[in-house]
């Protein structure tokens, strides 16, 4: 089995900047969420962040990001978002993408993870151009033996009730699906929406969190009602197939009772 943590939309913002757009204190449920995983036992082979890495893209912000993942044990992987910019990530993170997008591949075990990278400049909607296409498609013909786990921060459109800010857009989304049909892809990590979701796409699971700031309330179906909570996702990749459950980080949850292994274990 590889056990994956899925973080997204971290939205740091260096203190210094005074950033009154933030709504919760992201740097501390960050740090929470890091020491969160570094007590799993065992630690998980890896932890995918999938974007909005910063909240305005600032050098400061990124620089703060990057010392607070030195203490995250499992090795990270990192995709951008509408909120990052590339210039000041690359700098910092010493990438040599510059204002490129940052798309890479690497394989962790009996995982390969493909990383793309969704930002469109100045636009709350996501785009993936046709040269990431062409990288996506060369990246999916390498470790032909290996499952496939795709990270964007835009999850893709799934049909027209969908907003048009909150995915990405109509052509990268056939583009996309039709690249990774039949290729081995096991699931998609995104965010950008603030919601615990799974959507199957073409037959591949899309999965989505809350995030590291805040969420939005479902059943409020005409305003979006920005409410409290965050999470992250604990993804397990077995032989059948990825599963994933969704672990609350905020609003801190109160134990009401403990049940000890040996009396779980008696259970008939």
């Amino acid at each position: 089995m590889t056990r994956i943590v899925h973080l997204t939309d971290l939205h740091i913002s260096h203190p210094e900047l005074s950033d009154a757009a933030l709504k919760t204190d992201t740097t501390e449920t960050l740090r929470r969420a890091i020491a969160a995983i570094n007590a799993m036992e065992p630690l998980p082979d890896l932890v995918v962040a999938s974007g909005d890495l910063t909240n305005t893209g600032a050098a400061s912000s990124y620089a703060l990001l990057q010392e607070i993942l030195a203490d995250l044990a499992p090795p990270v992987v990192l995709a951008l978002g509408n909120h990052d910019k590339r210039g000041p990530f690359a700098e910092v993170f010493e990438t040599g993408t510059g204002d490129a997008p940052f798309v890479h591949d690497q394989t962790f075990g009996d995982l390969h993870v493909i990383t793309l990278d969704t930002l469109v400049p100045g636009h709350v909607a996501g785009r993936i151009d046709p040269d990431q296409i062409a990288f996506l498609d060369a990246a999916l013909a390498r470790e032909p033996a290996l499952p496939k786990l795709v990270v964007a921060h835009h999850p893709p459109r799934m049909d027209d009730r969908t907003l048009p800010w909150a995915s990405l857009d109509a052509q990268s989304s056939q583009q996309f699906g039709e690249t990774i049909a039949g290729r081995g892809v096991i699931g998609v990590l995104s965010g950008h929406v603030h919601l615990d979701q799974v959507h199957h796409w073409h037959g591949v699971p899309v999965i989505t969190c809350m995030g590291l700031n805040s969420t939005v309330d479902i059943l409020e179906q005409r305003d979006m009602r920005i409410v409290e909570g965050t999470s992250m996702g604990l993804c397990v990749l077995r032989p059948s197939g990825l599963s994933v459950s969704f672990v609350s980080l905020t609003p801190e949850r109160r134990q009401l009772g403990l049940l000890e292994e040996a009396r779980l274990r008696a259970f008939r």
